[in-house]
């Protein structure tokens, strides 16, 4: 995709979204009486085990990370208060780079679901001239808008353009200095862990939440085919 100009005029989308409420103290109790439940039904999976990957048992600790979660942001909005609560995450490998960095690489990765193809082909229109309504498609809808923004704008105006974000993570890894060009025919090689200095992950609870649901459907519908 070639580069816009800083001098290029870029058109404008519409207005942003009104913000959405401030939470309240009536939704910080309701998280609280999650949590409670979570932690009952994390307990109930527990006892009942039969092995130590227990499928019972690990959707129990998902949905109580997830409720502990939920209970901590909104305690905090709230009541500007935290809780005690941590959730082991996988250890990321130790820094193996140079204290003297003379290089780095940046690696940004943002997905996204297209939520409504109608706001998609309208900020389409918006993007680009010439677009033909009854042609288009969310590829060419897509191609017209990355055309037209920049990757950042898109991820600022995301869900007013029809694409819900999903997960995303931000790597800063140190670099070879002699690394940093030449690298134009495969720029997304595999990255080596112990030289991350830096990473930011961004996972979306609601979408893993709706896969799990699904996966919980389709293996309930096969017991259902078997029997």
């Amino acid at each position: 995709m070639p580069e816009t100009s800083s001098s290029v005029t870029q058109p404008s989308l519409t207005t942003l979204p009104a913000a959405l409420p401030p939470a309240t103290p009536a939704e910080v109790r309701q998280a609280a009486e999650a949590l409670k439940s979570a932690i009952d039904a994390h307990l109930r999976a527990v006892e009942s085990r039969v092995d130590e990957l227990d499928p019972a048992v690990l959707e129990a600790f998902d949905a109580l990370a997830a409720a502990a979660e939920g209970y901590d942001e909104l305690l905090y909005a709230v009541h500007d208060e935290v809780t005690p609560f941590e959730v082991m995450a996988d250890p990321q490998p130790n820094y193996d780079g140079p204290d003297e960095v003379e290089a780095l690489s940046v690696f940004i990765r943002r997905d996204y679901l297209v939520a409504d193809p109608d706001a998609l082909a309208a900020a389409a229109r918006t993007a680009a001239e010439g677009v033909d309504p009854e042609t288009a498609t969310t590829r060419s809808a897509l191609l017209d808008i990355f055309d037209a923004y920049d990757a950042d704008e898109i991820a600022y105006r995301a869900e007013e353009i029809g694409l819900q974000p999903a997960d995303s993570t931000m790597w800063v890894v140190a670099a070879d200095p002699e690394g940093v060009v030449g690298w134009h025919n495969d720029p997304f090689s595999d990255v080596d862990a112990e030289l991350v200095l830096y990473r930011d992950d961004v996972i979306d609870e609601e979408i893993e939440e709706d896969e799990e649901e699904e996966e919980a459907e389709e293996e309930l519908e096969s017991e259902d085919t078997l029997l």
